[in-house]
This record gives structure tokens, sequence and C-alpha cells, in this order.
């Protein structure tokens, strides 16, 4: 009898552990075989409207605590990253660092469009005669005391030259743009542990920082702080409890994600950032391929259409062109999160909750206010929120973004046109 009840009792110890491990609590007092209590999100935290609810109750609905989800693979969300899980952009604040901090490597042959394939004849004239060819190839441009070169490279980060040319041409706008590749190929010539040691020392920096600072790169101001949502954290850590798989898929270089994601508990083979092809350890200016693109032919990075790529080739597992495709809802996220244009295709594949962080992008915009099924959350920014727009956003005619990057209408899947949309969440 005795050897019954101990049994019993460790039996009852491994429930109540394995319910802690999925979030969840027995009643004090009432048998381990009672759960009244699953992690809820913090109703410390304020959100917009009733998306808090909005949100539990996704969350409890594929829950191996409430007992909603039992068996086979687990559900998954997917966050942006950038101004999604945190305020202001870890690619580029890691690329503004690289530059206060001389670690820019001048390019082969000191030939600028060696850099990405799609930089304009302008741009390269332009960066070349800013930066100058003393510098030896592969060796640090002196950018932190070098306003003229490090204002130019600021410049061509924000799409164009200071004397306002284009700096990209030649791209599929709805799988790459040719800025946040470029801010990738910034750190080529260093090894990922290399790169990993900067974003750490400029995660300190901008953690460090207080909250609206900014910073001089060259002679320009730019952001300067970065703050993890506690919002978008909490809601990482519930989902995790209730036995959700959360990812993060970004705009950003991988190994900088890497760095970033302990701050909200996802781990690093949950990560999927912008992939560059390495060479003996160092990485090159060139990109890996996704659904059937091969690796250095840089058509592709997680944007847009390729972010539903990357998505759909690490996570879910398909190989080729079909990676490019939507898939049957039951083999996709239940929830994803973002915050832009770059968000809109993989945010409107979850099935169940497309949260989106309010930046004013119109694309995302329209269809998250159009909202044709009733499962996209629109909340203001958590940290310094944008004005609301006195106009409505021009889905009807131009906030598209077509393959050869010009606008167009935003349509529904049926091909009706989504009408000019009114902003709301303020």
């Amino acid at each position: 009898m005795r050897r019954i009840v101990r049994l019993t009792a460790i039996v009852a110890a491994s429930l109540v552990a394995q319910m802690a491990l999925a979030g969840c609590a027995a009643t004090p007092g009432s048998g381990a075989s009672t759960v009244t209590e699953c992690r809820q999100l913090s109703p410390g935290l304020p959100w917009f409207g009733n998306i808090r609810e909005r949100l539990q109750t996704t969350i409890d609905a594929h829950s191996s605590c409430t007992g909603t989800f039992s068996g086979g693979r687990a559900p998954v969300a997917i966050f942006d990253w950038d101004n999604t899980v945190v305020k202001n952009d870890i690619g580029y604040g890691t690329n503004f660092w690289m530059l206060r901090n001389d670690k820019v490597l001048q390019p082969a042959n000191k030939d600028w469009k060696t850099t990405d394939r799609y930089l304009t004849d302008a741009a390269a004239v332009a960066l070349s005669a800013a930066c100058g060819s003393e510098t030896p190839a592969g060796r640090p441009l002196k950018t932190s005391t070098d306003a003229e070169c490090a204002d130019e490279i600021v410049a061509v980060l924000d799409d164009t030259t200071r004397a306002g040319e284009p700096a990209f041409a030649g791209f599929d706008a709805r799988r790459m743009t040719g800025a946040y590749s470029w801010g990738a190929a910034l750190s080529a010539g260093y090894t990922a542990e290399d790169l990993e040691g900067f974003a750490a020392a400029m995660k300190q920096e901008n953690l460090g920082a207080p909250e609206g600072a900014t910073q001089t790169v060259g002679t320009k101001q730019v952001d300067g702080y970065i703050r993890v949502y506690q919002q978008i954290k909490d809601l990482i850590g519930t989902l995790q409890a209730h036995g959700v798989q959360t990812w993060v898929v970004s705009a950003s270089p991988e190994p900088i994600v890497k760095v970033w994601a302990e701050e909200v508990g996802i781990d690093a083979a949950h990560i999927v950032g912008v992939r560059s092809v390495y060479e003996n350890g160092i990485q090159t200016p060139h990109l890996e391929g996704c659904g059937g693109v091969p690796d250095g032919d840089d058509s592709v990075m997680t944007y847009i259409d390729g972010k539903r790529c990357w998505a759909n080739q690490v996570i879910f597992g398909v190989e080729g062109p079909a990676a490019f495709e939507q898939l049957p809802a039951e083999h996709r996220q239940i929830l994803s999160a973002g915050d832009s244009v770059t968000d809109v295709t993989f945010v409107g594949d979850a099935t169940e909750a497309r949260l989106v962080i309010n930046r004013n992008k119109a694309e995302l915009m329209c269809r998250a206010y159009d909202n044709d099924d009733g499962k996209w959350l629109v909340t203001p920014m958590f940290i310094d929120p944008k004005p609301q727009r006195t106009d409505p956003y021009a889905c009807s005619t131009k906030a598209y973004t077509n393959p050869n990057n010009s606008p167009g209408p935003v349509k529904r899947v049926d091909g009706s046109v989504i009408p000019d949309q009114t902003d709301t969440a303020h």
C-alpha cells in the first residue's frame, strides 16, 4: 500500500512539473489533476482596445496547457524583429556602430559595385568620391573621422545618394530590397562571430542609452537607443508557456538577430534573418538563396514574399519554388506580427491572429484596416507612436509595391481592390 501511495505522489509531482513547464498550475490544495491556471498575458501591460483579450483567446484555443492542442506538430507563431519586438532597427543600429568604430572595409578592388549587384553607377561613384581610394582594399575606412564618407554611406542605406539619386535598381521588389541587402553586405570580410561581437557592443550601448536618444554618425543624427517592447516579450513568453513554437523572421542579418533574441527568450535555432554566403568562414556580399534560387544569385531575402519563402523553407520544411506559395491553412502559423511592408505577406499567412504595429506603412495598413476576415489586430507603437495620418491610405491606387518597384492598387485574394482606408488605431 505504501508503495502505491508513493508512486501516486511521484506521478502527481511529475504532472505538476509538466504543467508548470507548460505554463499551467494546479489549484492549491485541490489535487494535481485539477488545472485551473494557465499563463495569461499580463493585465499590467497596456494594449490597444481589446487586442490582449483577442490574443489570449487565440493562445487558449491552441494550447497544450488548456488542452486545446494535444498532439502532432506544435502550433507556430512568427514575429518580425525590428520595430515589432523592439523599438528601432538592430540591423541599421549595427551599421551605425560599425561606422562610428571604423569597421566598414574598403571594397575589393576599391570598387563599390562589388558590394551589391543592385548598386547604381551613381551610388558607386558617389561612394568612391566620398570615401576615396587611399585606404587599401579590405582595410577599415576611417568613418569615425571621415564625415563625408560616413554621410554618403548613411544616405545610401536610406536608398539614395546625398545628391538624391537612386542608390539601387534592378531587383524584384517583392522578394528583396537593395538597401537592406547592402546593409548586410557592409559586414562582408568578417566572420559571423565578429559580427556577433559588433552587435553585442551595439546592444549594450543602445539598451543603456536614454529612451529617445540619438547619436551622430558622420554629421547625421540617427537613432541611438533600442528598447524591447514589454508587451511583445510577454506575448512571446505566454505563447511558449502554452506550447506554441515562437520564431523570428527578420530582414536584419541573422547573426545580429541571434544576439538580440535572448532578450525575449527565443533561442538561436528559432531565428531566420538575412543569410549571407560565407567562404572559408568569411562573409561575402552575396546572399543565400530560397525557394530554389541558388546561393549567390542575390535575388531573394527575408523581404515581403521572400519572408514567406524563408519561413516556409526553414520553419515548415518546404523545398523548391513551392516555398513562395501560401501553404494550406493546417500547415501555417497561427499568429504573425509585423510593422512594415516587409512583413505584409507572412503576416497575412497567419490563420488566427495577425498583429500589426502601426508605423503608417501603406500596403500593410491597407490590408490590416480592410480586415476582410476579422483576424487583423492593429495597435499603435508601444513607444513613441506615430501620429495619425490625416489623409487615407491610397489603397485603391498606389499603396501596393509591384515587382518592378512601381506602385499599384492593393487587391484582396479574390482580385477586388481594397478601397482607401482611414488611419484609426491611435
